[in-house]
């Protein structure tokens, strides 16, 4: 941690009155948590501060910590300090007034490609960007507070952006994070059964969905979701956006990707790898993220077609040249 920086950043949240939080478009648990984790921190700590979370973007499936805050008009953000939050790049930022607040600070644990923010703290080791508030929260815990409900916030974003603690991000500081939070004594069982239990008919539509999957020569399993199919399994966003998750674990393959049609006929790419280095891939398509968990857009069908001609490229040449992939 940065000490010069993050007592830059303590000292910019004692100042203002009003402060704006925003996180990335299609809010996962870390952005979430991460938000609603900091507004905790402040509120508990200076109660009479107003503290906000903007963005259009709403997680259906973390309706059980997700709180709405009212929607601000512009003077609102006017004089106000704007953090953002778990958001690599200005493009990516659900809320597109963050430019009308005085200041804004960006902190985040993504690759930093794209610098912005009048203070940065960018941290692209952690786990999650929940790891970095609670680290914060640590290091500065003579002056700050928080409560059960935050620690939980904190604590979801933690579990869902490492994977339940299995991905290579996850390092004895996240879990000495993690342990700290748990500490507070809020209750996980029922977090994990929201998380993670699944309905009969959701079974069901995942068996559906897999009917979709493919396998290039080398490895690379993909979904493609149409437009077509996601109305007639009646996806939402997020649903369309979880089935990445579905193709996760096959031994031997080490990249898999999901494609998604949107609405304005863009396609979302979800794309995660197991050992390879994907991220300059997704930065070929206009994307970016993680070593091993990125995002891209694709524009057109051809533009599929040589991603996954990429990748399959790109574990070809890794699975030549490397040994104990299993």
């Amino acid at each position: 941690m940065n000490r010069e920086i993050t007592d830059a950043i303590l000292a910019k949240i004692k100042e203002y009155d009003r402060i704006i939080l925003m996180r990335h478009i299609r809010p996962d648990g870390d952005a979430v948590g991460s938000t609603m984790g900091l507004k905790d921190i402040i509120k508990t700590t200076w109660p009479e501060k107003e503290v906000y979370i903007q963005g259009d973007d709403r997680a259906e499936y973390l309706a059980f910590v997700e709180k709405e805050d009212e929607h601000l008009d512009d003077a609102a953000f006017s004089g106000a300090l704007g953090i953002a939050l778990d958001t690599a790049t200005t493009e990516r930022c659900a809320e597109k007034r963050y430019d009308l607040c005085k200041e804004l600070i960006k902190i985040d644990h993504h690759i930093d490609e794209k610098p912005y923010g009048d203070l940065s703290w960018v941290e692209d080791d952690r786990s999650s960007t929940c790891e970095m508030i609670a680290a914060f929260y640590d290091a500065y815990r003579d002056a700050l507070k928080m409560t059960a409900d935050g620690a939980k916030c904190l604590y979801l974003g933690m579990v869902t952006d490492s994977g339940r603690f299995r991905f290579s991000s996850t390092s004895g500081e996240t879990m000495r994070c993690a342990g700290l939070l748990l500490d507070f004594g809020f209750e996980t069982e029922a977090m994990f059964a929201n998380l993670y239990l699944k309905d009969y008919e959701s079974i069901k539509y995942n068996a559906e969905v897999l009917k979709h999957m493919k396998m290039t020569d080398n490895g690379v399993a993909y979904l493609y979701l149409s437009r077509r199919l996601q109305r007639k399994l009646k996806m939402s966003s997020e649903d369309a956006g979880a089935t990445i998750s579905l193709i996760d674990s096959i031994k031997g393959s080490l990249i898999w990707i999901a494609f998604i049609e949107t609405e304005d006929k863009s396609i979302r790419v979800r794309l995660r790898s197991r050992f390879v280095t994907v991220n300059e891939l997704a930065n070929r398509y206009h994307g970016g993220g993680h070593d091993r968990a990125s995002g891209a857009t694709c524009y057109s069908r051809r533009e599929v077609r040589a991603l996954i001609r990429d990748a399959d490229n790109l574990l070809g040449d890794y699975k030549a040249n490397n040994t104990g992939w299993l």
